[in-house]
């Protein structure tokens, strides 16, 4: 589960948002990544699937439910070290952030950065980007936002008028988790590309810790975390005609400490088949569909990650209660 130029006011325009020309094409890829996924043994999605506007909105309830402690830790140590992180970053740049759902954690940020030009959110969701934009322009009128409608997942092409300054790259809410530690390589590699020379980047991580409080923030006693996992298979059946019942499948999560992540699952309750483009899937009894992985390292280890994707990690800091890190890093 698992991130200005000063002008007047911006004009709708300046706050709509862009498609980029190698954004994937919505529903054509949501189908042809879940066929793959259905036909395969096992059966695995993509998470990036969870996020349209409703799924979104359901994880923006998860943060705030109490055994979900990544966001209040991450929300503390931009708190906490806004200012001594602002000083690390070059004045009168810009700031791109990859997957940006709520702008909880960039208000933070803004708050501690100098003489921002301009502010790129980019997301898969066009709505709740174009909301959450509109949100943010509303507080800061000075602000040139660009919203960019992209799967950050692959390289992308950033606005003109970032390129006039230093660019920072902002990866919160340890989504970088969701990779697979070689895809995670990938992606910051491909991230150090699209932001270009000299660019910095801070990127959220969520550490190792007790299962018991890794499980809890992935299956939460009030059920939103199961809603977020169904909502995926409410999406598909919205967007794709696909015909799953909803109630036949359990939310389960769990931490393999081997393989030191968070797997989140929809478990077919009895033996069942899906229709999706003239063609049916079946599901066996117990069998699975995996929807999430969520990798958690230590400081350590996710610095040696960040050098062997090009990066050189500058600076790192944790919360109080040591549950999680922002690390800075340069190119």
């Amino acid at each position: 589960m698992t991130a200005t130029l000063a002008r007047s006011t911006p004009s709708c325009a300046n706050r709509r948002p862009v498609a980029d020309s190698r954004a994937p094409d919505g529903a054509g890829s949501f189908a042809r990544d879940l066929a793959v996924a259905l036909a395969a043994t096992p059966k695995r999605l993509s998470p990036k699937y969870f996020y349209d506007a409703a799924g979104s909105r359901l994880f923006e309830e998860i943060t705030r439910l109490e055994a979900y402690y990544p966001t209040r830790a991450e929300m503390e140590i931009l708190a906490t070290f806004g200012a001594e992180i602002g000083a690390r970053l070059p004045a009168g740049g810009a700031l791109v952030e990859f997957g940006s759902g709520s702008n909880a954690k960039v208000r933070l940020l803004l708050a501690a950065l100098r003489q921002l030009r301009v502010y790129v959110p980019v997301d898969i969701s066009s709505d709740f980007l174009a909301e959450q934009a509109r949100a943010l322009a509303a507080d800061h009128p000075a602000l040139e936002i660009l919203p960019l409608v992209a799967d950050f997942t692959h390289p992308f092409t950033l606005p003109p008028a970032v390129r006039r300054g230093p660019v920072t790259g902002f990866f919160p809410g340890s989504t970088i988790g969701n990779f697979e530690p070689p895809e995670a390589r990938a992606f910051l590699s491909d991230a150090r590309a699209s932001l270009g020379p000299g660019a910095a980047m801070l990127v959220g991580v969520d550490l190792v810790k007790e299962r018991a409080v890794l499980e809890a923030a992935y299956d939460d006693p009030q059920g939103v975390t199961a809603r977020f996992n169904r909502n995926v298979l409410a999406r598909a059946n919205r967007e794709l005609g696909t015909d799953f019942d909803l109630s036949a499948f359990r939310h389960r999560a769990f931490f393999d400490a081997a393989a030191g992540r968070v797997e989140m699952h929809l478990v077919a309750e009895v033996a069942q088949q899906v229709r999706l483009g003239g063609r049916i899937y079946r599901f066996a009894a117990g069998e699975s569909l995996h929807t999430e992985s969520s990798y958690k390292y230590t400081p350590d280890g996710f610095r040696a990650l960040a050098q062997a994707a090009g990066w050189r990690p500058e600076r790192v800091w944790l919360d109080g209660a040591r549950r999680f890190s922002l690390h800075l890093l340069a190119s």
